[in-house]
This record gives structure tokens, sequence and C-alpha cells, in this order.
């Protein structure tokens, strides 16, 4: 038997909306400085983040995994096959989105926007909200892909949570549970759970959108 519905919900929703939160809270600021300044080795900073979008979860929750292992530099941690290694594996394959497509977002805006700031008078942190401002569009998509890159990804925490029953079994581990023990309309109805609180959080996200931005 699978954990109760509600826990595995709930579990999914701890572990996807902090590692979603912590990537959004780094992520989005890095991208704005990277957009906005050039310094050296910005290049090569640039090359990882965009190589780091595309990297598979399950190599990242492999690398997670030798991390925290016994023998590990992160092994004294004890965080291997808990909720904090799962957290630890989604907030590293979705950095790199969050902070390569607000890069791109804020790399969009026109850059005239930042010398009419500056002539009125605003500090670089009303600088840095204005564009902000202006780019949120292209930054709800950041948040939106970073989401949708960890919310039904299976490999990392199959690997660094081990898919323990009441302790680290999300939506997308139990599909793949009921799946190989061919409970294939359990299967199915837990990808429906999946399916639908992904369509809630996109929307709630959407939501914000359409709200009127304060640039303050």
């Amino acid at each position: 038997m699978i954990d109760p519905f509600w826990e595995v919900l709930r579990l999914t929703l701890q572990v996807t909306g902090l590692a979603l939160g912590v990537a959004a809270v780094a992520g989005i600021p890095s991208g704005l400085i990277l957009a906005r300044s050039r310094f050296r080795g910005r290049g090569v900073v640039v090359a990882v983040i965009y190589t780091g979008m595309g990297l598979p979860p399950v190599v990242v929750g492999l690398v997670v995994y030798l991390l925290l292992s016994r023998s590990g530099i992160l092994g004294p941690l004890a965080w291997l096959f808990t909720p904090r290694a799962m957290i630890l594996a989604q907030i590293i394959i979705a950095l790199p989105v969050v902070t390569g497509l607000t890069m791109a977002a804020a790399e969009a805006i026109n850059p005239e926007l930042s010398l009419q700031l500056r002539s009125l008078g605003a500090n670089p942190a009303q600088e840095a909200r204005a564009v902000l401002g202006e780019a949120q569009p292209g930054v709800l998509a950041a948040l939106l892909a970073g989401f949708g890159a960890i919310i039904s990804e299976v490999g990392a925490a199959m690997l660094v949570g081990g898919n323990i029953d009441g302790q680290t079994r999300v939506l997308s581990t139990a599909v793949v549970l009921e799946t190989r023990r061919g409970n294939f309309g359990l299967a199915l109805a837990l990808g429906g759970a999946l399916l639908t609180l992904a369509f809630i959080v996109n929307a709630l996200l959407l939501r914000f959108q359409g709200s009127p931005r304060r640039l303050g």
C-alpha cells in the first residue's frame, strides 16, 4: 500500500515548494545581475548556467547521492534518503533554469530604461525593481519552467530519497511504484493528481502576471 494520498501530496508540495522558493530567491537576483553587468569571466558563468539548464535529473541525483553518502563530503549531515536530500537535488535542477531565463528576460529590456531611471535620480535598488517589473512575464516564465522541471522529475527523487513509504514518497515516485506493481488504475489516478496540482500552481502563478505592477 502507498502512503495515504494526502501525506504524499503534502510532501510533494513541501519538497517542490521549498526547492522552488530557494531557487527563486537565489536565481532571480543572480539572473538580473548577470543581465545588467559585465565582468571578466561572465561568459564562463553564463555557459555554466546554460549547461545546468539541460542537466538530466538522474545525473543530479547521482552527484547529490555521492555527496551525501557516508564517504561523501556531506555525509556527516545524514541527509541521504530524507526530504532534505530531495530538496537539495531539486534546487540544483531548478536554479539554473530560473537564473538563465530571468537573465534572458532582463536582457530583452531596452537598455535605455536604466539610463532614463538614472537620469531621474533612481538608486540601484529602484533601478533593479523597475527592470524586474518590466521583465515580469519572463521572470514568471522562469518560475513556471523551474517548477515544471522539478514537480514531475523522478530520477533524482528516487536516488536521493529512496521512495520510502511514509518518509520520502512523492507523487511522481508513487506513480512509478504503482506502475511497476501493475496497479495501472492507481498510477493513472496519481498521475492525474500530479497534473492537477501542476495546473493549479501554474494558474496561481499566472494570476500574478495580470496583477498591477508596483515598481516602488
